[in-house]
């Protein structure tokens, strides 16, 4: 259970920025950059996260032992001193294009399983199209094959969405992963950072 631990990490202004593994959150609390949080928000700093964990039976995340001291894994951390929210992009990758399209093919509109699945430019590359999220689509094989490097007016096939880039958000980043539940205690926080 520790091996696969999480924490997630809060701005100063509790705006969650970002998911660390247990050694690195465990560190910024240690090195006083970050303040381990139990599930009501009470902060604590090193110190009192050891006294308190001594005293715990359970910890959601588990617990880690050394020789004189049994310390529970934190689900959330908050930095002490960083206030801004990072701005990240989603990459521009086959998986996160077919996420976007929801598995759906723009020209017939149907969901696929991944493996019948292409990317198509909207504008062919051989005719100036970039490859980029708003020339890129999901396309089925047979609606590949009949678009061929047509535009999709010249095919007959009108796109049923326009294509865009996508926003990032730490919630849409832990989604993917169907292996990881997200954590009850995290749930609260995230909802408002994604508004």
């Amino acid at each position: 259970m520790i091996a696969m631990a999480r924490t997630l990490v809060l701005n100063r202004s509790y705006r969650a920025i970002a998911v660390a593994d247990w050694q690195r959150a465990l560190t910024l609390v240690y090195i006083g950059l970050a303040e381990a949080l139990d599930a009501e928000l009470t902060p604590y700093d090193f110190s009192a996260w050891v006294a308190a964990s001594s005293h715990w039976v359970e910890a959601p995340a588990g617990f880690v032992s050394s020789t004189s001291v049994r310390l529970a894994v934190p689900e959330v951390i908050r930095l002490v001193r960083y206030d801004r929210v990072p701005h990240r992009e989603v990459a521009f990758t086959r998986h996160n294009v077919f996420a976007r399209d929801g598995r759906r093919c723009a020209y017939c509109g149907r969901r696929r399983p991944t493996e019948e699945l292409d990317l198509d430019h909207v504008v062919p590359r051989s005719r100036g199209g970039g490859h980029s999220w708003t020339n890129v689509v999901t396309s089925c094989r047979p609606c590949n094959l009949k678009k061929a490097d047509k535009l999709p007016e010249e095919a007959g096939m009108p796109l049923k969405f326009r294509p865009s880039k996508p926003r990032w958000t730490l919630l849409g980043s832990l989604l993917p992963h169907p292996r990881r539940a997200i954590p009850a205690s995290w749930k609260k926080l995230l909802a408002p950072a994604q508004a």
